[in-house]
């Protein structure tokens, strides 16, 4: 899969032939719809994706994807849409039918500020906006970035045993770079290039090569909020797209792997279950 469509396939989602899709559980979430996760809208999974990769040579890939904090506005500044430092993001795999994690990849974030300063009245003050100037399309393009968001993402078997972690097969590193939100052309003139240089090829512990990336993505749920919840004020047996989609213009965080099936499935069981919490 190339950088480009793994970014791609973040919007999209299919079920293969060889690895079939079970039903999936996320704690407390759905675009907002559960009243205890609006307290904590970081932590809001909306919907999981678990495909067979479908680029020309990817055929042994699985690409999975979670995704969380819903309803992301393109002006949702100067803070914008981390995730919360506090808490573990985990896609689980349970590939002999009983419904346990047999494997997990536990995700986690850290924020660093740097406290870019400008010169005020012969004081320096500390900026309260995300960037000074503009940013990208290297990943070490971080010069007028004053926030950055680097994650892990460990491997547990059995809910128990860590496995060890991803590493950047480029650098050795097991920390990664997060891109910010697409905060505008002025600041990020390439977001996409921009976006496509934090698909990272990646080491997994006991196995083999995989691709992994965390970012905003376009929300790819299709849903008309407003009228739903109007005591269904619309015509859900209608025509196909004969209502407004009202997330055609929301984000969402998107967390992605794309990993060898044989990493996944067990001996003569080509059968997994997947979900994220």
């Amino acid at each position: 899969m190339t950088t480009s469509s793994l970014v791609k396939s973040i919007l999209t989602a299919g079920i293969g032939l060889s690895i079939l899709v079970a039903g999936f559980t996320v704690n407390a979430s759905s675009h907002r719809e559960a009243p205890l996760i609006t307290k904590q809208p970081k932590l809001d999974g909306t919907d999981f994706y678990m495909f067979n990769s479908y680029e020309p040579g990817r055929e042994d890939f699985v690409t999975l994807i979670a995704n969380y904090l819903p309803l992301q506005d393109s002006y949702g500044g100067p803070n914008y849409f981390t995730l919360d430092p506090r808490a573990f993001y985990d896609i689980h795999i349970d590939n002999n039918g009983d419904a346990k994690p047999d494997l997990t990849f536990r995700f986690k974030f850290r924020n660093i500020i740097r406290n870019i300063s400008l010169n005020i009245g012969g004081k320096q003050v500390p900026i309260p906006l995300r960037n000074s100037g503009p940013i990208g399309p290297e990943v070490s393009d971080t010069q007028n970035l004053n926030e950055r968001e680097i994650y892990s993402v460990q491997v547990i078997k059995n809910s128990r045993k860590s496995l060890g972690v991803l590493r950047n097969i480029s650098t050795g590193s097991a920390k990664f770079v997060k891109p910010v939100d697409n905060i505008g052309q002025k600041s990020i003139p390439e977001y996409a290039r921009y976006a496509a240089n934090h698909i990272y090829t990646v080491q997994i512990p006991g196995c083999g090569a995989g691709r992994l990336f965390v970012g905003q993505r376009k929300e790819g749920f299709a849903v008309n909020l407003g009228e739903v919840f109007d005591l269904v004020n619309t015509n859900p047996l209608g025509p196909v797209d004969g209502e407004r989609n009202i997330l055609e213009n929301k984000n969402i965080t998107s967390l992605a792997l794309e990993i060898p099936k044989q990493c996944l499935t067990k001996a003569n069981k080509p059968t997994i279950a997947a979900w994220t919490t």
